[in-house]
């Protein structure tokens, strides 16, 4: 199978998406992920997979994006994802990253993700049997030739011992944050609550701290977040940890912000707590900017207003990745074509 033919499966499953968002399908699917995982609503699991097809799968985007590379894999080699499970659908583009390059996937799914990411491989395998022969769930990666690894920063620790013989990419806890001036618009902080709180904050593109000026007001941007109350107060999860980090913060005397569903909070962390976000200050750009550096191997990416912060991605963007925007700042494919 040629580059061509696997690039043309991948935009075929991209429109199939987009078409079949129409349909009960993709709702089905998405109840039946809900069902194994509460974390997953349905909105979300519809909104993950639309944001595949839009980003990832769209024929221009792909055909640029794989243009760039050299794909040109004589010897097809095993390569082992561990998946993580964080967020709906999480793992695809490791697998898109695989399939693409002409290698052969051996997936470790998820537990939490399981229900979408193996839909997509059989709607993979449906469009184009002959992917059928290059993917294999399993839940050990014994066969493997190269690894690529996605976990908590103590299970990374595991996987680099046990994955030291072979290539391998090994991903550890990041989070993201985003630099305000306090010159955004109603629309900038509309588009600020996606980002931290799309997917209950689960994902390492979520924006979980804020980097603010000194006296900067919040109270308008917690109250743009007003119309979102139900689906974060009626999600009992959520709630339940609404409801723990806020008895902490008030029996241990912590200033804080409170909204009625989220929590803000002064803190020098950068991984805050499901319903609440961190903020720091900062006094001037260069300040600033000598404190993201240092911190810059715990941050998955940077989001601000115009590009403010060089190299942020626009706010109400941090979710819906692009095909280059590699988890960890590592280039997957580079790596894929190496092996």
């Amino acid at each position: 199978m040629n580059l061509s033919e696997r690039v043309a499966t991948f935009v075929q499953l991209g429109n199939f998406l987009k078409e079949a968002r129409n349909t009960s399908e993709l709702p089905e699917i998405a109840e039946k992920a809900f069902y194994s995982n509460h974390w997953f609503t349905p909105e979300n699991g519809l909104k993950s997979l639309q944001a595949i097809a839009d980003e990832y799968l769209n024929e221009e985007k792909l055909s640029a994006w794989i243009k760039g590379y050299n794909v040109t894999t004589e010897t097809p080699k095993n390569v082992g994802v561990v998946m993580a499970g964080n967020i709906p659908a999480v793992g695809f583009h490791d697998l898109l990253c695989v399939l693409l390059s002409g290698h052969h996937l051996l997936a470790k799914l998820s537990t939490p993700d399981f229900v979408l990411i193996n839909y997509l491989i059989q709607k993979i395998i449906e469009i184009n049997p002959k992917f059928a022969d290059r993917i294999h769930v399993s839940e050990r990666l014994n066969q493997a030739d190269a690894f690529i690894a996605t976990g908590s920063s103590n299970s990374a620790r595991y996987f680099a011992y046990y994955f030291s013989k072979k290539p391998h990419i090994i991903r550890r806890n990041r989070s993201s944050v985003a630099v305000l001036t306090g010159t955004e618009t109603t629309d900038d902080l509309d588009k600020l609550g996606h980002d931290a709180l799309d997917y209950f904050g689960l994902g390492c593109r979520n924006v979980s701290t804020l980097f603010v000026p000194e006296h900067y007001d919040f109270i308008p941007f917690l109250q743009r977040l007003d119309p979102l109350a139900f689906q974060f107060t009626s999600h009992h999860k959520y709630n339940n940890n609404y409801d723990y980090n806020k008895s902490i913060y008030l029996i241990n005397g912590v200033p804080h912000f409170d909204n009625g569903f989220l929590l803000l909070t002064e803190n020098e962390g950068l991984v805050s707590p499901i319903s609440t976000l961190y903020y720091q200050t900062y006094a001037d750009p260069e300040t600033l900017a000598g404190k993201l550096t240092a911190l810059s191997d715990r941050i998955q990416c940077v989001a601000s207003k115009d590009g403010f912060y060089p190299g942020s991605v626009p706010l109400g963007h941090t979710q819906r990745p692009g095909l280059n925007a590699y988890a960890d700042g590592v280039d997957t494919m580079a790596f894929l074509l190496t092996i």
